[in-house]
């Protein structure tokens, strides 16, 4: 295991820049997440460490080793690709150790690791089986052992999920989460998929643009994003936004649309936020239908969506479209108005300018 330590990393392709000046520290034994849209450069700064790209500036370092000039094969990584990347001719135990025969590995030590690993993913049946005759999660299961048997002192993983089905995909989530827990290995792990980053990370780093907007937890980032992309990057379905002024009156923040009036409690006000704002809450922090407008947002139900363990409700906001999630037995029709309470302890506030939290 090793800790990975990125420092003032630049990508450059031409003049186009993937990842600009970027650094953060991942923790030795830590499963960590790069998540973002596609191409805010999360896989070129996975393949900067693993060695695929050669990065334009900064220092990239594998436990106390600067790994710059170090080709893929010497920096003791072993990397799980979105496509499996399996040799169609050989079968599941030859593609296991493939890599182990060419580092001149011992033959029985090859036997015991292809043996444990296969035995840890639950595939030791299929060893004689070609590729072809395997299923997706199989298939990426040897991709995942193949890594394993290595050793490494780090794991990659670039989108090992994105070709597999939903119910699949859930089901290999929750066996990467396992075996990481067992193996404890340093593990740096890309998806566009904020469900896969909230659920797998120890720490996410929420990238757009070559530039990691924030890196922390993911509670921590699910409740106090550090801007607005991120505050509508993460979460399901997402936040939603509505413009507001903001005014400090008797000690508390007022935030006021054409058709609302919104109170923070006092803990939360602050007489800098003034204002041109935007309110930020999340379709799970909105409770209704409430029986008066204080704090709360009018809304005229356009759309409903039973999901059995909720009911979304879309409407507008000041002609903002916003999408609440609410007890699935509230009865409410669509053309009703209704009006629905923000949770003010959980409601964010952003600069609209600069987009980053204010509150």
């Amino acid at each position: 295991m090793a800790e990975v330590t990125l420092t003032n990393i630049t990508k450059k392709f031409g003049d186009f820049t993937a990842v600009d000046n970027l650094s953060m520290v991942i923790e030795d034994g830590k499963f960590t997440v790069l998540v973002g849209p596609s191409g805010c450069g999360k896989t070129t700064t996975l393949r900067m460490i693993a060695g695929l790209e050669t990065e334009t500036e900064g220092e990239i370092r594998i436990g106390d080793r600067v790994v710059n000039k170090v080709p893929p094969k010497d920096r003791d990584i072993a990397m799980v690709f979105q496509n499996y990347a399996l040799y169609p001719h050989m079968d599941v135990y030859n593609n296991m150790a493939f890599g182990l025969k060419l580092r001149k590995t011992p033959k029985a030590e090859i036997e015991k690791r292809v043996h444990d690993a296969a035995a840890l993913l639950g595939i030791e049946e299929k060893l004689k089986s070609k590729p072809r005759e395997l299923s997706g999660g199989q298939r990426q299961r040897v991709a995942v052992g193949r890594a394993i048997v290595r050793d490494p002192k780090v794991f990659l993983f670039d989108e090992p999920l994105s070709n597999l089905d939903a119910k699949l995909r859930v089901q290999m989530r929750t066996e990467l989460e396992e075996l990481h827990s067992r193996l404890k290995t340093t593990t740096i792990y890309v998806t566009h998929d904020q469900v896969e980053a909230m659920t797998l990370g120890d720490k996410i780093a929420v990238m757009k643009d070559g530039i990691i907007n924030q890196y922390a937890s993911p509670q921590e980032t699910y409740s106090m994003p550090s801007n607005l992309f991120v505050a509508g990057f993460i979460g399901s379905p997402a936040m939603n936004f509505v413009g507001a002024t903001a005014a400090f009156e008797n000690g508390q923040t007022i935030l006021t649309g054409s058709s609302f009036r919104i109170a923070l409690p006092s803990g939360r006000s602050s007489a800098s936020i003034v204002g041109d704002v935007r309110i930020g809450v999340r379709p799970e922090d909105l409770e209704g239908p409430c029986p008066s407008a204080d704090n709360s947002f009018p809304l005229t139900v356009a759309v409903k969506e039973h999901l059995g363990h909720t009911l979304l409700v879309y409407g507008y906001i000041d002609e903002v479209q916003i999408v609440a999630s609410l007890d699935p037995h509230t009865q409410v029709e669509v053309g009703a108005e209704i009006y629905l309470a923000p949770n003010a302890n959980t409601l964010h506030v952003f600069d609209p300018v600069t987009q980053i939290t204010l509150v």
